[in-house]
């Protein structure tokens, strides 16, 4: 007879990895995903954002993982949300009104696809009263980002839909085709920068921020033609007409977004957080250094980005970690209890 060792408790972890920064790992279409999948198996407990499970056709969907947009997650490394594990939640779909029809079909498509044949509750669905003409930008280090003409569009349809009795918020919004760009092409073929991935941040955190729902964003784009030497990282968004999909199983699932004030048995707070992982290169953002002044450990990963901010030029301290199959190793030691240090030599 075999005797099943007990497992410690879940060590809740939070996983980053900024978008729109060119990571070598996690800037493509969910190439974020075994990562996050070894994570959650060796912490029980993951928590991160859209950037990492959204592989546009693709998706993963694990009970362990905790599907957060980005803001919230700052906010919640803050202190000032708990998440709130919940069944199922009722998807809102946003779509901006300067989606062309076939597009905005392709969209309905996908939205019914995702009922029909994973069970996903969704709808309403509402457009905006106005294009919300996205534009895309490259700052002069090549990290990308975007604006909103018209943001008091989109928070007026989001309210529209959480009137409408929706607990979270896909919103798909049209994006400019540039096939023929250097950036894109280059992006396609494994390097370069995400140049949606600015813009589609601004969209879910504006949201998100506004009306306190779990919100992610696809874009609306048309496809693009064959490319016989596309990198498998950016495969995901070559299989279908639209990214929508990932964004409605992420969503089906997150956990609803609770003031701290409100708090009860069940949820889980940042205080309940055994570490924190993100590129050692990219150590800057709120969620990290909100946890590293609550002592929670701090896990910088090898993994190149555009960006140079790491623990020497903030001050931290951190448990570095040559690659995420590493890092899983120190996420299991600190929930087993085992101190990392112990496992290098010289001690």
């Amino acid at each position: 007879m075999t005797l099943a060792l007990p497992m410690a408790a879940p060590l809740p972890t939070l996983m980053v990895i900024p978008t729109g920064i060119g990571c070598e790992l996690g800037g493509y279409a969910g190439d974020a995903i075994p990562a996050a999948r070894l994570l959650a198996a060796a912490s029980g407990c993951l928590i991160t954002h859209p950037n990492v499970m959204n592989a546009a056709a693709l998706y993963w969907s694990d009970p362990r993982i905790h599907y957060v947009e980005g803001s919230s997650l700052d906010r919640f490394a803050a202190g000032a949300l708990v998440l709130r594990p919940v069944r199922r939640q009722r998807i809102g779909l946003l779509l901006d009104a300067g989606i062309e029809p076939e597009l905005r079909q392709r969209h309905l498509q996908v939205a019914d696809g995702c009922r029909a044949s994973l069970g996903l509750e969704i709808g309403p669905v509402v457009d905006t009263d106005q294009p919300l003409e996205v534009c895309l930008s490259l700052g002069a280090s090549g990290i990308s980002w975007g604006r909103l003409g018209r943001p008091d569009a989109l928070l007026r349809a989001g309210a529209r839909l959480k009137a409408a009795g929706a607990t979270a918020i896909a919103v798909v919004a049209r994006f400019p085709d540039d096939p023929g760009s250097t950036a894109l092409t280059a992006y396609r073929q494994g390097s370069g920068v995400d140049a949606l991935a600015g813009a589609e941040a601004v969209i879910s955190h504006l949201l998100s921020q506004e009306l306190g729902l779990p919100c992610a964003h696809a874009p609306a784009l048309s496809p693009l033609p064959l490319d016989p030497q596309l990198d498998p990282r950016a495969a995901g968004e070559e299989l279908g007409y639209t990214f929508l999909a990932c964004v409605l199983v992420g969503l089906s699932r997150a956990p609803d977004l609770v003031p701290a004030a409100q708090a009860a048995p069940g949820d889980l707070a940042i205080d309940q957080a055994g570490a924190v992982l993100a590129p050692a290169g990219a150590l800057g953002g709120a969620a990290v250094l909100a946890a590293a002044e609550r002592g929670i450990p701090v896990i910088a990963v090898h993994n190149p980005s555009l960006l140079q901010v790491g623990a020497e030029a903030l001050g931290l301290e951190v448990l570095p970690a040559a690659s995420y199959a590493e890092a899983a190793g120190l996420v299991l030691a600190l929930r087993e209890g085992i101190s990392p240090a112990a496992l290098r030599r010289p001690l």
